[in-house]
């Protein structure tokens, strides 16, 4: 077993063929028998893109290089990945056509059949008709049923086929050999009823049924094929000697300097080199004010280049660019199952063994009451409404929409079992910087120790600085180049995660960090100690300078609470949710930020493995607890929590560190996420509700259970109406989610 470069999959070398897999728990389920639901395929010369991969929403598991059934569920099989255009459904050609060709022959037999036309001639036109009719139009539905009887997957399509199948050949020997019948099975007139019409306008409907259910489930790829047609189509390159032509985006390389021209959009990712416009970058923030760029600015794929031209080098391209990577997210989310999925699939494992055995009980019990011929068409009635796959459509639909109408808010999940996680957290623990405050740190306050020169200090420290990522390593490089300050270069730069940096500047020994992380060098700034406290109680971040192994300074940071924080924190405590702010910050800090927004409890001076400590400890309280983090420094605590939430920065966004991410990166993206979790799984669970109650009132009403007290018997037409009625009606249900309000 190994991973297939080409594919990102699972690969099982196995009689000269490659056999594919998912990455989800497929290799304990499948490894013992990859044929049996995977097609065998050679290796191919090249990597096979998203969308030439076809997989079954309601069965993950099966990928194959082509369209068609799936071997478990006998659905038809979706691309991975949907293209921004979107062409001719193969499926739903094929379909058409025969449900076209069908309903044409099959309503002169159903008019037949209710004139109540008798006599041999009428008999010949109506198996003349229905032949085609069931053989030619339920060919895909008997051949999915065969399928099912030999992978031992039954399905809806194994009922179909029984239901179906009993119906044409009865009437067939009815027809032909009716002395083959006792007398108990002839009608008032004493002739052996035929169900031709039955029969073909079963396989019609529920031709129809599958049509408008393939159309509906079209539409549940709408959120994919909107964040597609973001992308531009083309780009215009600038060659070496200066021309310029426009190409397919495809063919963009890493260096490739673009031209972008007013009311383009941003073709790929990269960095302005020349001129200057204003970006609407709605699609990333929100925000519909565009944002100035000018050189040395970062540019997004897929952003609109309101006014003005520029010249970009690109430095993402293809799967690398932001917006390959959210589709990408979306496409997986989609795929994913969630926890409650697995109702359905221990229904499913013994529903059709179930329904066939009901249906043989009805035969039985209205032969035993003299009326073996109604005890036919009920049985048939049973196998045909019974709907397996209204069950199996409930979890993947409602997911399939919701994580779609999610990106287009700006929250991408990761895998659907958070979405149901996140419906379930009692305890939100959230990061102060760059998640209630704006991550945009500046300095406000330089004070320098006795024997020190205040600009020089700064000096040095930005220069030290300028090798680290730290958003406070920013604002103090900032500082200093505001006041003219020419900063030298460090040399042997060393970090200490979460304590300092040090390094050596013009032959000096510089160490930024924390006052811990300056006395563990000897450099305690005791001195310091009461403007420390005054700074902290402002709520600045204070960061200390030693020179030489002696306290130089230190320099005070304020970082902008958010103007969404107060009001977002005041509605999830609404929510019954309990806050916990965790910092690295000190104490006094944290405390300022904590009475600013009216947080009662919070954590201070915490490495980010504490963070994680303090999250698995209120997990271990018994608390279900998100945490809300920058996505980076926070690594330990996401993964550590229930659910990880990322708070994105555009461009900057880390789609690979939290179970959800919000590529706003506001906090009220958080409360969008939990009622986004709400409202899918209360859709799942509607869905689900439909299906088992659809079920467990049809299949009684179809066995006949009224026809004592009412005398109301249920015709396999109407059953089959029914039957293609309910997959449908959870489809449209879960389409319901497109139009949720976030």
């Amino acid at each position: 077993m190994s991973v297939d470069p080409a594919t990102a999959k699972h690969r099982l070398e196995h009689d000269g063929h490659r056999h594919y897999f998912c990455s989800r728990g497929c290799l304990d389920k499948f490894a013992a028998a990859p044929a049996k639901y995977l097609e065998p395929h050679p290796a191919p010369s090249a990597p096979v893109p998203a969308g030439m991969i076809w997989t079954c929403p309601m069965h993950p598991e099966v990928q194959r290089a082509a369209p068609g059934p799936c071997p478990i569920c006998g659905m038809a099989l979706e691309p991975m990945t949907p293209a921004a255009a979107t062409g001719d459904n193969p499926e739903l050609a094929v379909m058409s056509r025969r449900f076209w060709v069908c309903l044409a022959l099959a309503v002169p037999v159903a008019a037949i059949g209710m004139l109540g036309l008798m006599g041999r001639l009428f008999g010949w036109i109506e198996f003349a008709l229905a032949t085609p009719v069931v053989l030619w139009g339920g060919a895909p539905f008997f051949a999915r049923a065969w399928a099912s009887l030999v992978h031992r997957s039954l399905n809806m399509f194994t009922l179909i086929g029984l239901g179906t199948g009993i119906a044409y050949l009865y009437s067939l020997v009815a027809f032909f050999a009716p002395e083959l019948f006792p007398p108990s099975f002839g009608g008032q007139d004493g002739a052996i009823p035929v169900y031709f019409e039955a029969a073909s306008i079963i396989v019609t409907l529920v031709l129809l049924g599958q049509m408008l259910e393939l159309k509906a489930r079209a539409q549940t790829g709408n959120a994919i094929r909107a964040l597609l047609d973001l992308a531009p189509k083309t780009a215009r390159r600038i060659g070496s000697g200066g021309s310029e032509r426009d190409v397919a985006l495809d063919q963009i390389m890493l260096g490739d300097r673009l031209r972008v021209r007013p009311g383009e959009k941003v073709p790929v990712d990269g960095i302005v080199e020349d001129g200057g416009s204003a970006v609407d970058e709605a699609m990333l923030t929100g925000e519909a004010m565009p944002v100035a760029k000018g050189p040395g600015d970062r540019v997004t794929g897929g952003t609109l280049n309101a006014s003005g031209s520029f010249v970009m080098r690109a430095e993402r391209v293809g799967s690398a660019t932001l917006l390959a990577q959210i589709v990408a997210l979306v496409a997986a989310a989609q795929r994913s199952r969630a926890p409650i999925q697995t109702i359905a699939d221990r229904v499913s494992a013994w529903f059709v063994p179930a329904v066939a055995a009901i249906a043989a009980l009805t035969f039985m019990v209205w032969a035993l009451i003299g009326a073996p011929g109604l005890g036919l068409v009920n049985a048939v009635a049973v196998l045909i409404i019974a709907c397996p796959c209204a069950l199996g459509l409930a979890t993947p639909m409602a997911i399939m929409v919701g994580t779609g109408r999610g990106a287009r808010a700006g929250v991408l999940v990761r895998e659907a079992d958070a979405l149901q996680r996140l419906e379930q957290v009692d305890t939100l623990c959230i990061d102060k910087t760059g998640t209630l405050t704006e991550g945009k740190p500046r300095v406000e306050t330089v004070v320098a120790a006795p024997g020190f020169d205040e600009n020089n200090m700064l000096r040095l420290a930005a220069a030290v600085e300028r090798a680290s990522e730290h958003p406070l390593a920013a604002a103090i490089i900032a500082a200093a180049e505001a006041r003219g300050l020419a900063i030298a270069t460090a040399q042997g730069f060393a970090s200490s995660t979460g304590k300092g940096v040090a390094a050596s500047v013009e032959g000096r020994q510089v160490a930024v960090g924390t006052a811990s992380f300056l006395a563990a060098s000897g450099a305690a700034p005791d001195a310091l100690g009461p403007r420390v406290e005054a700074l902290r109680a402002s709520g600045e971040t204070v960061i200390f300078v030693a020179i030489d192994g002696k306290a130089a300074g230190l320099l005070g940071l304020a970082d902008p609470i958010k103007s969404s924080a107060a009001a977002t924190l005041a509605a999830l405590r609404a929510e019954g949710l309990r806050i916990v702010m965790l910092t690295g910050d000190g104490a006094s800090t944290a405390a300022a930020v904590a009475r600013t927004l009216g947080l009662d409890e919070f954590a201070a001076e915490l490495l980010p493995e504490l963070k994680a400590d303090a999250v698995r400890r209120l997990m271990q309280q018994g608390r279900t607890v998100a945490m809300a983090g920058d996505g980076v420094n926070d690594a330990p605590a996401l993964a550590a929590a229930a659910v990880g939430i990322a708070m994105g920065t555009g461009a900057d966004v880390a789609l690979e560190s939290a179970a959800i991410t919000l590529l706003k990166g506001d906090l009220a993206g958080i409360l969008r996420a939990r009622r986004l979790s709400r409202a899918i799984m209360r859709n799942i669970r509607q869905n689900l509700g439909l299906a088992f109650l659809f079920n467990a009132l049809a299949i009684p009403v179809a066995a006949g259970v009224l026809y004592p007290a009412t005398g109301l018997l249920l015709n396999p037409m109407i059953a089959s109406a029914a039957m293609s009625l309910s997959s449908v009606s959870v489809i449209g249900n879960a389409l319901r989610l497109r139009r949720l309000k976030l």
